[in-house]
């Protein structure tokens, strides 16, 4: 997660170098410390459980899925209640980086789980 971020950072940084504001909001780099604290605080959540419990696998990723989107949806809502969404452009450059960002992170840790969940799967063990 940790490269992710610092690919994005970069990323990110590369973009404004070029564009400036028109292309990168000034909030988004803290839109991805955002999410990366959040798919931290997430992961750590989802971990716990399972380690508790491993049968619960399937309630903790889902609700650490569902909280990560009601925190989402609140970010954006406080954004736009306290005038962001007079901003103009500068509204869908937020909107833009925020849901970029919503689904990297997203894609990360999908991806972190499928890849932790291989050794666990059985050889022949499909359910139809």
């Amino acid at each position: 997660m940790l490269l992710l971020t610092l690919l994005l950072y970069g990323t990110l940084y590369l973009l404004h170098a070029r564009y400036g504001t028109a292309v990168v909001h000034p909030l988004a780099s803290y839109v991805l410390g955002y999410y990366a604290a959040l798919t931290a605080a997430t992961y750590w959540f989802t971990a716990r459980l399972v380690r508790a419990n491993p049968n619960n696998f399937m309630v903790a990723y889902f609700s650490s899925m569902v909280v990560r989107l009601l925190l989402s949806a609140v970010v954006v809502l406080v954004y736009l209640y306290t005038g962001g969404a007079h901003e103009g452009a500068g509204t869908y450059a937020f909107l833009g980086v925020f849901f970029v960002g919503y689904f990297l992170y997203s894609g990360f840790e999908v991806w972190s789980v499928l890849s932790n969940l291989r050794p666990f799967s059985k050889p022949g063990e499909i359910t139809k």
